[in-house]
C-alpha cells in the first residue's frame, strides 16, 4: 500500500522541497551526494526511475494516486506520497502542477568526460548554456538525433534543475552527461586538449565567412565528431572558435542572421548524428 499523507500543514518541513527550497539549496554544492532535484508529470519520474535515480517523496493530487501516477505510485515502494486537491497544492507550490504529478529525487555522483564519451562517437559540447529551457531542448534534441553524451562547461545551467528536467521530457536521464572540468578556466583550452586526446574533431558552430557548410560530406564522414554550440545571443567565444578543428555554419536565407541555440543544436545533431 502507498504511504498516503494529506497534506495538512503547509509549513511542514518535508515539503520545502517542493515550496521553498531554491535550485540551488536543492543542489546543494556544498555535499552533492546530499542533493535533489525535482521531476515532474509521470512520464518523465519514470525515465528517472528507469536510470536509477532514487525517489523521496511525491507530491501530487489526490485522483492521481489510482490514476496517471499509478505505475509511478507503485515503483516508488513506501516513500511519502503527499496529496491535495489541485487548488490546494498550487497555492503550496506557487504554480499549476504540470499533470499534477511531482517528485523529489535524490542526484547521483557526477560522472567524468572520460566516462561519457567512452565508444561515444559523436558528443555535444554546450558552452555557457545558462538558460534552463534551451537546456532541457538541447537535451531533447540530442537524445533524438544521434548524440551519444552531452558535455557542458562550468557556467552552464544544472541539466537537472526543474525547468531544464521538464523541457528534456526526462531525456536528461537518458543521454550521458558530464561537465568539463570544474573550474571556468578549465574551458576552453584545457578541455580542447582533452577532447583531442580521446580522439574527437571539434566544431564550432558559428557564423563565419571561413565557415564550413554543416551538409560538407567531409564533417559525417569524420569518426569522432564534438559540436561545440554557444551562449543564447553572443554564441561562442572568439578563443572557442580559434581552438576549434572547423567552424561550421548553418546556411541562412531571408535575411535571418542566427538561430536560438536550441534551434540550431536540432539541426546539427540531424546532420551530424549517427542514425
Amino acid at each position: 500500500m502507498p504511504n498516503v499523507i494529506e497534506i495538512s500543514d503547509f509549513a511542514a518541513p518535508e515539503l520545502d522541497v517542493y515550496a521553498r527550497l531554491t535550485e540551488g539549496q536543492l543542489k546543494n554544492r556544498a555535499d552533492l551526494a546530499r542533493g535533489l532535484f525535482i521531476a515532474e508529470s509521470p512520464n518523465v519520474i519514470l525515465r528517472a526511475l528507469d536510470a536509477g535515480y532514487e525517489p523521496v517523496s511525491l507530491l501530487m493530487e489526490r485522483r492521481h494516486v489510482d490514476g496517471q501516477a499509478h505505475e509511478v505510485v507503485a515503483r516508488c515502494g513506501d516513500i511519502p506520497v503527499y496529496v491535495s486537491d489541485l487548488p490546494v497544492l498550487t497555492q503550496l507550490t506557487g504554480f499549476p502542477l504540470t499533470r499534477g504529478v511531482l517528485c523529489a529525487m535524490r542526484r547521483r555522483p557526477l560522472r567524468t568526460m572520460e566516462e561519457v564519451c567512452a565508444g561515444a562517437r559523436r558528443v555535444a559540447v554546450l558552452e555557457n548554456i545558462m538558460n534552463p529551457t534551451n537546456l532541457g531542448a538541447i537535451f531533447r534534441s540530442a537524445a533524438a538525433l544521434g548524440m551519444d553524451a552531452v558535455l557542458l562547461t562550468p557556467a552552464c545551467s544544472d541539466p537537472l534543475y526543474r525547468r531544464a528536467v521538464r523541457v528534456s521530457m526526462g531525456t536528461v536521464f537518458q543521454v550521458p552527461w558530464a561537465y568539463v572540468g570544474a573550474e571556468l578556466d578549465d574551458w576552453p583550452e584545457p578541455g580542447m586538449t582533452q577532447l583531442r586526446a580521446l580522439g574527437f574533431k571539434t566544431l564550432a558552430m558559428a557564423l563565419r565567412d571561413d565557415s564550413l557548410s554543416v551538409d560538407d560530406p567531409r564533417l559525417a564522414a569524420e569518426e569522432r565528431l564534438a559540436i561545440v554550440l554557444g551562449t543564447e545571443g553572443e554564441g561562442l567565444a572568439d578563443g572557442t572558435i580559434a581552438d576549434c578543428d572547423h567552424t561550421v555554419r548553418i546556411p541562412m536565407s531571408h535575411g535571418v542572421d542566427s538561430l536560438n541555440v536550441a534551434a540550431a543544436s536540432a539541426v546539427a545533431f540531424w546532420q551530424l548524428g549517427i542514425r
